[in-house]
């Protein structure tokens, strides 16, 4: 029922005989400073498709957060509670929480592209119903949270089919640099968004702030539409949605690196978001401002994130990546305290301007732990995972702090997530993110399928695999210690119960075995595996004694039920 392959790899070998292997440990990844990376953050630009795409960006950008200023303002107009204000924040980011993983797996499955513009088509769409129940004089507390709800749902869609197409336009020595591009380019609009929405909606009130913000959706629906970049495609039918979603969720438990990322990124968002949620508050209650001294602070928190974007590329050279988070924690704390206990137009500014350097430092430097720590065919959903959680912790944070200063003061909740800051910071002591800023996770494209002698399907399942190994009593040790990172490197790529067994009669025989729900996933597993896992498989060879190499297994399971095998 099964045909057998020389070996596990499908490579002959000239070994026999017994030998003694001592294991070799996992190549360490480069730290940062023995990396090659992009010498300054603006190397993308160079590239005239990221560039075009990242200026029509922020062309969208300026008009979104020109109506993140218009709503937030309208709604502290209309509305007393300043719960119902802090829901803005929540109301934007609830819907990557909900919708990120499945968001993944469509850009992991379908032409990134398309993904983007049929999003940013939505998102256009919801806006301009907004500016016409505005227009209408609709104003009402729930409809404008609808809509924003609704706008953000097209982000939550857009955000990881552009997060993921970033690799498949520039170099991948220049993806640092791009995600820091990505990242700076939305906070330094903060710079000038904010203000300018503040002097139009000061000027004319918010209609024409909202319909500004619709026609800049053409932007990047122009430059999506006429730019076309490079798509590694693979020879296998898409993923179910199940199916993809299961093996993001089972790469990312996987995974260290994007796991101890998505623990600090929702952390910190739920930490830190009181600045940006509370401050129309602050400028209302303690500054007795108006719109044109909000924008000014916010284009305050935008002048700190183009600092801190311009600088971050050098900061990573020098120090780590965790290091530099701490760092930003601390400086996002300090701003919070400064607005609490300073509550001074003189102070709040450069308050935020500290703020906004942490935020767009921290924001980045996680974005990139995760972009390098996946590989190409899983990199929509790892990115769409920890969204999930960063938004997440966003609208969870938004909701926490809104409820405390309504509860309490606006101090204490100001107090409060300055403290939440710092014990972010001493998280990494228990959940330090990754200091690697590159990893090679490419395919190895060095499979071939192995002949069968049974007529399969695509859909022909489950596949087992069993693979036999005589492992002398001296290599036992080693050869356990290789099979650990084996069975992480096999699980992450799509191996579902893997096993290790030992034979009672004869204690040198041991097999491996797993198994893959069809067989265009076996094939799918075994296009996936890098060449570093082709490296630990051969290590795990040279611990094998006998006279023929390791011997492979192919068998399809088949229900007693069945009325006939295929």
């Amino acid at each position: 029922m099964t045909k057998r392959s020389p070996d596990a790899s499908g490579r002959p070998s000239q070994r026999t005989g017994r030998r003694t292997v001592a294991p070799r440990k996992m190549s360490r990844v480069p730290r940062a400073d023995a990396v090659s990376i992009s010498p300054t953050t603006l190397a993308p630009l160079k590239n005239p498709t990221f560039r075009s795409v990242w200026i029509a960006a922020q062309v969208c950008n300026l008009g979104t957060l020109m109506q993140t200023v218009a709503i937030g303002w309208l709604m502290a107009t209309i509305s007393n509670s300043t719960l119902t204000v802090a829901l803005v924040q929540t109301s934007s980011a609830l819907p990557t929480f909900i919708l990120s993983i499945f968001a993944g797996a469509i850009a992991d499955n379908f032409n990134r592209r398309s993904v983007m513009l049929a999003t940013q088509c939505l998102m256009m769409a919801a806006s301009a119903m907004l500016t016409t129940f505005v227009a209408l004089g609709f104003v009402d507390p729930s409809i404008i949270l609808g809509l924003t709800f609704l706008i953000g749902c097209g982000t939550a869609l857009n955000n990881p089919a552009w997060q993921a197409s970033v690799g498949d336009i520039v170099d991948q020595r220049d993806i640092p640099a791009a995600v820091t591009l990505i990242a700076v380019g939305y906070n330094t609009i903060r710079s000038v968004g904010p203000a300018l929405g503040g002097i139009v909606l000061a000027s004319v009130g918010p209609l024409p702030v909202f319909a500004l913000n619709t026609l800049g959706y053409l932007a990047p629906l122009s430059a999506t539409w006429r730019c076309r970049w490079k798509v590694r495609t693979s020879p296998l039918p898409p993923e179910s949605m199940i199916t993809a979603i299961h093996d993001g969720v089972r790469f990312t438990a996987l995974s260290s690196e994007i796991k101890a990322a998505i623990a600090r990124g929702t952390l910190f968002g739920l930490a830190g978001i009181s600045t940006l949620a509370l401050l129309p508050l602050v400028v209302r209650d303690q500054l007795a401002g108006g719109a044109l001294t909000y924008g000014i602070l916010m284009a305050g928190f935008g002048a700190g994130a183009l600092l801190g974007g311009v600088c971050v590329n050098h900061l990573r050279r020098v120090m780590s990546q965790e290091l530099l988070l701490r760092l930003a924690c601390v400086a996002c704390a300090a701003c919070c305290l400064s607005l609490a206990l300073s509550p001074q137009l003189a102070a709040a500014a450069p308050a935020l301007a500290l703020g906004g350097a942490g935020w767009v430092v921290a924001w980045s430097g996680l974005g990139v732990n995760v972009q390098l720590a996946s590989p190409r065919w899983v990199v929509g959903r790892t990115i769409a995972i920890y969204y999930a959680f960063a938004y997440g912790g966003l609208a969870a944070g938004s909701w926490v702090w809104g409820t405390a200063a309504e509860s309490c003061s606006l101090t204490s909740a100001l107090l409060g997530s300055a403290g939440a800051l710092l014990l972010v910071a001493a998280a990494g002591y228990l959940l330090p993110v990754s200091e690697r800023p590159k990893s090679d996770l490419d395919a190895s494209n060095q499979f071939g399928v192995p002949a069968v002698a049974l007529d399969l399907t695509p859909r022909s399942g489950p596949i087992v695999v069993k693979i036999d190994y005589r492992v002398p009593q001296e290599n036992i040790e080693a050869f356990l210690e290789l099979m650990r990172e084996r069975r992480r490197a096999q699980s992450r790529v799509g191996a579902r119960h893997w096993t290790l067994q030992r034979d009672l009669q004869k204690p040198s025989q041991w097999a491996e075995t797993f198994r893959t729900p069809t067989w265009t996933d076996y094939i799918r597993l075994n296009h996936r595996l890098t060449t570093a896992d082709k490296e630990l498989e051969e290590r795990v060879r040279q611990l094998h004694a006998g006279e023929l190499p390791p011997q492979m297994k192919l068998s399809i399971e088949r229900p007693t039920s069945s009325p006939e095998p295929r």
